[in-house]
């Protein structure tokens, strides 16, 4: 049998059809006991996963809602973010879902989050 180049593979895929390419593939999984989709999915997801990883040391706490006592979630927004007014951090509050605090560390959004939970709101990280 005569050795076929690579270009003339690909000239001979060309001239396949989508159902004959595809016959193809599995009868050559099925010879070789290989999969062709394998590397593929390996592959994505390898760089979701180091995304992922990368992502996580950075947090936003997001305040979902106020809850029953808005008043003491207010005072511990104010707390939270310096510089922040009554009004500024009554209207913080109304305007929920809203992020409070952004990009910090894990464990400032923790902290930042127990509190919040604690005065009575609805808090998620992410």
């Amino acid at each position: 049998m005569a050795k076929l180049s690579n270009d003339e593979l690909l000239e001979a895929f060309k001239e396949m059809t989508l159902l004959e390419l595809s016959e193809f593939v599995k009868l050559f999984e099925d010879t070789f006991e290989v999969t062709a989709a394998a590397p593929v999915a390996a592959a994505a997801a390898a760089p979701a996963a180091a995304e992922a990883a990368a992502e996580q040391d950075e947090f936003d706490v997001v305040l979902e809602s106020a809850g029953d006592k808005k008043i003491g979630v207010i005072k511990v927004v104010r707390e939270l973010v310096s510089g922040l007014g009554l009004k500024e951090a009554k209207d913080l509050v109304e305007s929920a879902p809203k992020a409070i605090i952004e990009k910090a560390d894990k464990e400032t959004a923790e902290a930042a989050k127990t509190k919040l939970e604690e005065a009575g709101a609805s808090v998620s990280l992410k």
